[in-house]
């Protein structure tokens, strides 16, 4: 029985010197001290002993197994340090190399144009106002002067979700919202923020969704002047003080009456008939504005008679495009960061 434990222990350290990985060596403790082991065996065998032989049996066999289990033990440690050395090795950082710059994340340059035109505005006393985005048809329309027959009423123009609830055309509701939730005629100053729908392509020029910025002045004496000297104040903050404005008659349901503003090309100023910002003409359409309508100021409970008001609407990716030579809508969508890194 001594020799036999003998040579299981001899056995059991020369494979556990010969092991190089751990779950090597986890197979060499099944094997020696598992259920089914030789040790395991040599226990059971100990039932046919003398009950003068079991004492020392039984120690040369707890003695061999507390043998292999701390060579087992210190094989693991040595193997566990090594494969740490290893690790930090194969890991290893040369802190000499250059550092990798990190990019900070910052605004998008619709934002940014947006951020500059809140600044004009704020700069003269304009405050600004915010509404939904879901909004009912009355607010929309009938609030603008536009009946539910009115041609631009086509319901191909907008996103309805009922026949009541439409997303948003235009950020002129919250000036109907702002006159109505007002009283005694009070004077108001403000600018409309915010994205609106349309149903319409997307291409180089067009979206179904973009970003609209529209003011709404009234007060006692308001005159078209009044319109023209704060368009005309705006271009040369957001263009340059040598930019140019010019008004064309047109038409809006809401304003009587209406006028379309043209800036003067910031990029040839009229100069080469090849250009291909203003193709010539010298002039770029930024924004459609007007005289409030007396009739919508009749039904947001202004009194007409007593005062009167100028309006206007502009799209803030047409004033980024200018503003920064950027020739297709889709890149302020598509968020390439080869594009956006620019800003």
């Amino acid at each position: 029985m001594e020799n036999k434990v003998k040579e299981l222990c001899d056995a059991a350290s020369s494979a556990i010197n010969a092991v190089a990985d751990l779950k090597a060596l986890d197979d060499i403790r099944v094997k020696f001290l598992g259920k089914k082991s030789e040790i395991t065996t040599l226990v059971k065998v100990m039932n046919e002993l003398s009950a003068e032989e079991k004492p020392r049996v039984g120690k040369i066999i707890n003695d061999a197994r507390n043998q292999i289990k701390n060579l087992i033990d210190e094989k693991k440690a040595a193997l566990k340090a090594q494969e740490l050395q290893n690790k930090l090795a194969s890991e290893k950082i040369d802190v000499t190399l250059s550092g990798r710059k990190i990019y900070r994340g910052h605004l998008h340059p619709l934002t940014l144009t947006l951020n500059r035109v809140k600044e004009i505005f704020i700069s003269m006393g304009y405050s600004v106002e915010e509404g939904p985005e879901v909004e009912t048809d009355y607010f929309n329309f009938e609030a603008l002067t536009l009946p539910k027959d009115h041609p631009a009423r086509d319901m191909q123009d907008s996103f309805y979700i009922t026949e009541e609830i439409l997303l948003r055309t235009q950020t002129s509701p919250v000036q109907a919202r702002t006159m109505q939730k007002n009283s005694n005629n009070a004077p108001i100053r403000m600018i409309a923020p915010g994205r609106v729908y349309r149903r319409d392509d997307y291409d180089a020029s067009h979206s179904p969704m973009f970003t609209q910025v529209e003011g709404l002045v009234v007060d006692e004496g308001i005159t078209f002047a009044d319109l023209k000297g704060t368009l005309d104040f705006f271009c040369k903050k957001i263009f340059g003080e040598t930019a140019q404005i010019r008004l064309r008659p047109s038409f809006f349901p809401f304003t009587e009456p209406s006028t379309e503003v043209d800036v003067s090309c910031m990029m040839c100023h009229g100069s080469d008939e090849h250009c291909k910002v203003c193709h010539g003409s010298g002039w770029l359409e930024i924004l459609g504005a007007g005289m409030v309508h007396p009739d919508v100021l009749s039904m947001s409970g202004y009194a007409p008679s007593k005062v009167s008001g100028f309006a206007f609407g502009m799209g803030i990716e047409r004033i980024a495009m200018l503003t920064y030579g950027i020739d297709d809508l889709r890149y302020f969508f598509e968020n390439d960061t080869r594009f956006l890194h620019q800003f």
